[in-house]
Formats: structure tokens, sequence, C-alpha cells
């Protein structure tokens, strides 16, 4: 089991640091989604950086209409459909000289999972949000959450939260072909929910 405590909502200072710390730092902390009078919560498990020195990026060839969030404020959401299947949800992560945000991979459902079961038309809790196309479609997060502001109580944010007798390891990313080889990725060593089981 993982023990937990509710803090505050992360600050817009906790994602203006390099990508990848936050995405590292990530790992432990809740997501949260209102919607559609619901409450939904799950324990990020799995996240990778992308920044826009990185060649798998979407900042790489710089400022498009379709990445303009990863160049703005830190701290807001950057939605993506992607292989024209699902939503992903980023969060804009960067310091003052790059562009960049943390793709949140897989969640530990931990409130609101009969929602989420519906949402996803499964019931197996482990199967909810352990990929980042699972998760959006769960926590109901669409291209309509494109830009929302994550350090502030309106519908989708993260909140602290401390684990205990877990660690954050690092691995390579997955389903990428440029970059491929770099430690990007993190993960809560030894959860069940992570989209695949490191090597």
């Amino acid at each position: 089991m993982v023990y937990y405590r509710i803090m505050n909502i992360l600050a817009r200072s906790f994602y203006e640091r390099d990508t990848s710390e936050v995405a590292h730092d990530l790992i432990g902390k809740i997501v949260v989604r209102e919607v559609h009078g619901h409450l939904l919560r799950g324990i990020i498990v799995e996240t990778e950086s992308y920044r826009n020195d990185d060649p798998s990026s979407h900042a790489f060839r710089g400022k498009t209409v379709r990445t303009t969030a990863l160049f703005g404020p830190a701290g807001h959401a950057y939605i993506y459909f992607s292989y024209g299947i699902h939503w992903c949800l980023n969060i804009v992560a960067h310091d003052n000289h790059h562009a960049g945000g943390v793709l949140i991979r897989a969640l530990e459902p931990v409130q609101g999972i009969e929602i989420m079961q519906k949402n996803r038309g499964i019931q197996k809790i482990i199967q909810l949000a352990n990929g980042p196309g699972k998760l959006t479609e769960a926590l109901h997060i669409t291209k309509a959450d494109y830009g929302i502001d994550m350090t502030v109580k309106n519908g989708l944010y993260v909140i602290d939260h401390s684990i205990e007798l877990k660690k954050v390891i690092a691995t390579t990313r997955i389903g990428i072909s440029k970059a491929h080889d770099l430690p990007l990725r993190f993960c809560l060593k030894d959860s069940p929910y992570l989209s695949v089981k490191p090597e």
C-alpha cells in the first residue's frame, strides 16, 4: 500500500525548473481532476521529460500553433492527440533557458475509481490509468483542457504528496525513435501501475 498525505496545489515555481528535475519530482504527487461534479485522483507513478533541445520533443523544431503552450508559462497543460487514437497530458515545465514539458505516463487511481471505470469501460483498477492514453480517458481529459493553468484549483491540478518506502528510478523512454537511449523516464519503483515494467 502507498501511504500519502494531502498538502497544497503545486505552485508555479515547482515547474519553473529543469524539465527532468520536475519529471523526477512529480513522481508520488497526485493529479486531481474535477469533472461533471466528480472528484478523481491518481498518484503519479510514471513520467517522461521532453525539453526543446531533445529531438524527440515537440518543442525541438520551435514554436508552432500546436506547441505554443510548451513555450509559455510553466505549470500549464499541454495536451496533444497521439497516433490519432488518444489524448496525452503534459505539464509545461522548464527553466529560463529551455521550453519543455513532462508527459504524465501512468497513475495509481485513489479516488473516483468507479467513475474512471465507467470512463474506460473496464473494471480492473490496475489497468485504468497505466498508460498516457488510458489516464486521460479515465480522467476525461481532452483538447478542451489545452493550456489550462494547473497551479490553481480550476478542474485539473496537482497536489503535493509524500510517499514512504518507495524510490524513484530512471529508465529510457518508451515508444520514441529519437534519443531513445536517454534515461528520461521516471518511475515509482515496484509500482504495479506502470505502463511498462522497467528492465
